[in-house]
Formats: structure tokens, C-alpha cells, sequence
């Protein structure tokens, strides 16, 4: 059942990034209830629900705005390891669930809370999205075509890479030193934090001469023909990346060109010239026949699949890496994969609120406490 088996979370669901922490969390065998608002409770019981976002969660619905509903909450609150929410800042405070009134229910509480820009700071009000997170910290300015406009990255690095897994890393760092301690604590986790923590690396590089130049003239950014992308004779793309001079020469035998009639590896001035040279051998087979010659050897070589190819690569197939999920559709297996508790996908919710009745049940609420909480709006399912 995965390593946070008996670890219970409370989600006050959210869009994006929250939900793909809880998503990494509940792979991992913690027990994650999101909740709902009853306007959100279908008229009509959908047939499945094809996300993979509500994979492995419960669902319940509470009214937060009625004062009957936050004490609802408090108390899963007092049972609970772990609550988490992206509203804006304020918002649960003006609720009556914010950091202080939850951690007075349940000292050891940890209290996750994800934003764009964080708890303050002059931009934490305003509203933001993925792309706004990765413009503001050179994320998507240190990535293009040489002389052209960023490209934005889908959410990769703001909502998931800098939001949902620093999130999910900070609740378990917290839930680790809550079972020492006894004591909880919030855990602010910004986007715009995550995403310039992704990046540390490249911000020292910089500051140390190594990643100086222009977009397209750096060793990673695609300034280095060895390690770049190649279109080949169908229009298709594929990758080549090896860095070390060992591999380097290894590529060059495979491509069947002579070492001494290039310029050198690292001369940089020169890298133009040898990425036009090496395009134009590319340009000469499929990515199937340079997948076929150059896969599984030591060139650091990969085709450039889709979403939709990626699953049926040998080496995906092979690993088991997508699997399928009982009323849901095909997934990812959870990651990272431990030898002796491993994560498990299990299967998706039905519906918004469809536990509402069991969880509350399993919280100390008798039948007909629930009753009169349905009859009063404050609960649905």
C-alpha cells in the first residue's frame, strides 16, 4: 500500500498543482480526502471519470462558507495528519479554517499551503498562472530557438515540477519531523519558489561564468551541437546528448564521420558550423533507421516521441510504466518505485462527494448527524 499508509490527508480541492501533490501523496498509500463544495455533486451519477487527477482520493462535500461546515472540517481536522489548500492568501483565514485554528485542533498538523508567488511578498495577491512563474524566474527566457521569442513549457515546471512536487516534498519533510517533535507547522510553498529551485543550478552557472550567452548558444540550451535535436528525412526529430568526448566519438563513428575533418568537440566558435554539419547527416535516414543504428548504445540517443508513442516504446512497455486502472483510463505508474512499500495507482472516485456519507461515518459522525447536516445543505453526495 505504499510507504504513507496510515497517513491521513484532507484536500480542500483546488485545480493543477494541489491536486497533483495529493496525486503523489495517495500513490504512496496515503489516504487523501478531497473536499468538495455540494454545488459540485452531479444531478446524474457520470458513468466513469477518465482524470488522473482523482486517482486514488476520496471525495467528500462540505459547505466552508456556512460556520456548521468549517466545524465539520475541523473536526476530520482533529484525525487528520495533514491539510491542504491553494487558495490565495487570506482565504482560509476569512473562512475561520486558517494555520492558527487548525493547528489549535491538532498541534501536530501540518498545514500545506500552495500559491503562485507565495504568502507575501507585493505579487502574492495577484492572480498568476504556470507560465507567468516560469517567465518571472528566467525559466522559459533560458529556453527557445536562438533570436526567438520563449516558448512556454505546458505547466511542467511552474504547477507540477515547482508547485505539486515541492508542495508533496515539504508535507512529507513536515510529517517526518512531526512523528520527533510531536508538533506541526505550515509549510508555504510558491511556485515561483519551486521553479527557481528547479533551476539552482543554472542560477550558479550563470553566476560563474559557465551559462552566459545568448538563448541557443549554451552548452544545454541547444548552443552545442552535441547536444541538440535533429530533424530527420521524415520530419520527425531526434535527440543526441553526449557530452563526454568518449561517447562524442562513439557518435561520430555511428554517423560515420571523420573526427579530424571537424572542428573540435568544445571549440565554441565553431559550433555553428558542426551543428549545420551534423544536421545534414541526420537529414539523411528516418528516425526509425537512426533509432534502429543508435538506440542502446553509448551516443546518448533518443527519438523525440508524442504523448500518444511514448507508452508503446519498448523501454516504457518493458518497465511496465503505464497501467491500467480500474473505472479509469490508462496511467503512469507511480514514481519513484521503492523495493519493499511501492506506490500503487487504485482506482478513481466516481463523482464529487461520493464518500461524503462513509468518511464522515468513519470521523465519529453518527447517522443522524449526517442526516441533519444533508438535510441543512451543509453535506451532499
Amino acid at each position: 500500500m505504499g510507504p504513507l499508509q496510515g497517513v491521513t490527508i484532507i484536500e480542500l480541492a483546488g485545480l493543477g498543482a494541489l491536486p497533483f501533490a495529493t496525486l503523489k501523496l495517495a500513490d504512496m498509500g496515503a489516504e487523501v480526502v478531497r473536499v468538495h463544495p455540494p454545488s459540485e455533486v452531479p444531478e446524474h451519477k457520470p458513468d466513469h471519470r477518465d482524470s488522473e487527477f482523482d486517482r486514488g482520493r476520496r471525495s467528500i462535500t462540505v459547505d466552508l462558507k456556512s460556520p456548521e461546515g468549517v466545524e465539520v472540517l475541523l473536526r476530520l481536522v482533529e484525525r487528520a495528519d495533514a491539510l491542504l489548500e491553494a487558495f490565495r492568501p487570506g482565504v482560509t483565514e476569512r473562512l475561520g479554517l486558517g494555520p492558527d485554528v487548525a493547528l489549535a485542533r491538532n498541534p501536530k498538523l501540518v498545514y500545506g499551503r500552495l500559491t503562485g508567488w507565495g504568502q507575501d511578498g507585493p505579487l502574492s495577491h495577484s492572480a498568476g498562472h504556470s507560465l507567468n512563474y516560469e517567465a518571472l524566474t528566467g525559466a522559459i527566457g533560458s529556453i527557445g530557438n536562438a533570436g526567438q521569442a520563449p516558448v512556454p513549457l505546458l505547466q511542467v515546471l511552474g504547477d507540477f515540477g515547482g508547485g505539486g512536487l515541492h508542495l508533496a516534498f515539504g508535507v512529507v519533510c513536515a510529517l517526518f519531523e512531526a512523528q520527533r517533535s510531536g508538533e506541526g507547522q505550515v509549510v508555504d510553498t510558491a511556485m515561483v519558489d519551486g521553479v527557481m529551485s528547479l533551476y539552482s543550478v543554472f542560477y550558479a552557472m550563470t553566476q560563474s561564468g559557465v551559462h552566459t550567452g545568448p538563448v541557443g548558444t549554451n552548452l544545454f540550451d541547444g548552443g552545442a551541437p552535441f547536444y541538440n535535436v535533429y530533424e530527420t528525412s521524415d520530419g520527425r526529430f531526434v535527440t543526441v546528448a553526449p557530452i563526454e568526448p568518449r561517447f562524442y566519438a562513439q557518435l561520430l563513428e555511428k554517423l560515420g564521420l571523420d573526427p579530424a575533418e571537424l572542428p573540435a568537440q568544445y571549440d565554441e566558435s565553431r559550433w555553428p558550423e558542426l551543428r549545420e554539419r551534423l544536421a545534414e547527416v541526420f537529414r539523411t535516414r528516418t528516425r526509425d533507421e537512426w533509432t534502429e543504428l543508435l538506440e542502446g548504445t553509448d551516443v546518448c540517443y533518443a527519438p523525440v516521441l508524442s504523448f500518444a508513442e511514448a507508452p508503446e516504446h519498448p523501454h516504457n512497455a518493458a518497465r511496465g510504466s503505464f497501467v491500467d486502472v480500474p473505472g479509469s483510463i490508462r496511467q503512469l505508474r507511480p514514481a519513484p518505485r521503492l523495493s519493499r512499500t511501492p506506490g500503487e495507482p487504485r482506482p478513481t472516485y466516481a463523482y464529487p462527494g461520493v464518500d461524503t456519507e462513509a468518511v464522515l461515518g468513519e470521523h465519529g459522525f453518527d447517522a443522524d448527524e449526517i442526516a441533519r447536516l444533508a438535510k441543512a445543505g451543509t453535506i451532499a453526495w
